[in-house]
């Protein structure tokens, strides 16, 4: 376990950004958990069988309802068989998922009984005094609505009958889940005006605690050759020279099949809300094992939730100038979704690398917060346009009009344009690629939304 006074983080720079709620969708095997996981997020995301106990680990996915996002999660059927230890493995997920859940979905099969494993997650939902929205589902028809009653008998106030599978009763649902969400707090509130704060991700034994420990000039995180000795996120000030960063270490995250402890099992959860509450996002990654597919999924995770993103080769160490110089290009073919994100050779133990780490992290937290006037961006977009014009598209002439920068945290700009639907994606990325190289966005996210200019006259779309 990693211990560190968070006194040492002034009240003035704890004040996080706005993290999304966490859902759990809770019940025993075969109650359409992941089915209305499914529904709730619009995308066919967790696997959906007619056979008991197929969701073995956690999902999580970025939901919204009207207008308020939060994280959803879809979690393992609750079984209370302590003789299957498989199923033990998921009562453990549950519980977790419970513990860390702002709001809980707990779903029944509506047209039974209550079993005896409804009634044990029911005492772990009254344990865990989590705001609860109750479900009965394969309610799919009015009949059957009304005949859900069970949860009632058990001591429910309000129940929602619905039908994840047609979508019956969705709209009931989501009101539930806005009225349980807590209050929202600001949105994209910077952390200070002048100070980083930046998430360490990774893989267990990548070097994280050793690498803040270094920048620290200290041992305040306990270092071990054991995987996942950290365990929870903890913030630690750094300072270096007249700069001040928030550090934030997490839990290692293994890869799924190598998870077998409940408590590792928080860990990614960890790292997404670490991620959201921080303008960069450092990807730590052990050279000599490169760069995995769940490091690679850590990268989608920080790139989705907009944030600044530095990959970090650790460990350099150990290796040979030869074998360094293609572990870095590896990284950088590994990195062709997301060329933009820069790599760091590093050695934590040595010290090696860690000023040029500082360095674009620097660079990184400017960029995500960076600013261009209009005037500047339309000059730019004049000499984008005269050199390489939009194709035609669709059997349509492309027409941009003007752009400006509509928000930061990460850079967001609107194009306007005649017909937004045909814009080809290759020239998008061209626009984008052109913006982030004449404005200095390193290592950042950079959004152009493409939209049609509306003619005079002619009525706004909110109206």
């Amino acid at each position: 376990m990693a211990f560190v006074d968070r006194s040492v983080v002034p009240a003035e720079l704890r004040v996080a950004r706005g993290s999304r709620p966490l859902v759990a969708i809770v019940g025993r095997p075969n109650v359409g958990k992941s089915t209305l996981f499914n529904r709730l997020v619009g995308k066919h995301l967790a696997i959906v069988e007619d056979e008991p106990g197929v969701t073995r680990d956690r999902h999580y996915a970025d939901a919204e309802v009207r207008g308020r996002p939060y994280v959803l999660v879809d979690t393992g059927g609750f079984d209370h068989d302590p003789n299957d230890p498989v199923m033990a493995g998921v009562r453990d997920q549950v519980k977790l998922a419970i513990a860390e859940a702002d709001v809980v979905i707990f779903v029944t099969d509506g047209t039974v009984v209550l079993t005896d494993a409804d009634h044990e997650a029911l005492k772990l939902l009254r344990r865990a005094g989590r705001p609860v929205v109750w479900v009965a589902n394969k309610a799919d028809s009015q009949a059957r609505a009304l005949e859900a009653t069970e949860l009632y008998r058990a001591g429910a106030d309000r129940v929602v009958a619905l039908s994840a599978l047609h979508g019956r009763g969705m709209v009931e649902l989501e009101t539930a889940i806005e009225a349980a969400l807590p209050e929202s707090s600001a949105e994209d509130v910077p952390l200070s005006e002048h100070v980083a704060r930046v998430a360490v991700v990774g893989r267990p034994n990548a070097g994280k605690s050793s690498l803040i420990n270094r920048l620290l000039g200290s041992d305040r995180l306990v270092v071990t050759d054991v995987p996942g000795t950290t365990r929870d996120a903890i913030d630690t000030l750094v300072t270096r020279g007249d700069k001040q960063y928030v550090f934030v270490d997490t839990a290692g995250i293994r890869r799924k099949r190598a998870v077998s402890a409940p408590v590792e099992m928080t860990s990614v959860m960890q790292a997404i809300r670490a991620m959201e509450r921080c303008d960069v996002v450092v990807v730590l990654v052990d050279v000599t094992e490169g760069l995995s597919d769940q490091d690679l999924r850590l990268v989608s995770l920080a790139e989705e939730r907009g944030r600044a993103i530095v990959v970090g080769l650790n460990k350099v160490d150990k290796v040979d100038a030869n074998t360094e110089r293609k572990a870095v290009a590896a990284a950088h073919d590994r990195l062709t979704f997301a060329p933009w994100i820069p790599v760091i050779k590093l050695s934590a133990k040595a010290g090696r690398g860690t000023t040029a780490l500082l360095s674009m992290v620097d660079r990184a937290f400017d960029a995500h917060g960076k600013r261009v006037g209009t005037g500047e961006v339309n000059r730019f977009f004049e000499e984008v346009l005269t050199r390489h014009p939009p194709p035609t598209n669709l059997g349509r002439a492309v027409r941009v009009y003007y752009i400006s920068q509509v928000g930061t945290h990460p850079p967001r700009f609107a194009a306007m344009t005649n017909f937004p639907e045909a814009v080809a994606v290759s020239y998008q990325r061209y626009v984008q690629n052109q913006l982030r190289e004449r404005f200095g966005f390193e290592a950042v996210p950079v959004r152009v939304s493409w939209r049609a200019r509306r003619r005079r006259g002619e009525p706004s779309p909110e109206t």
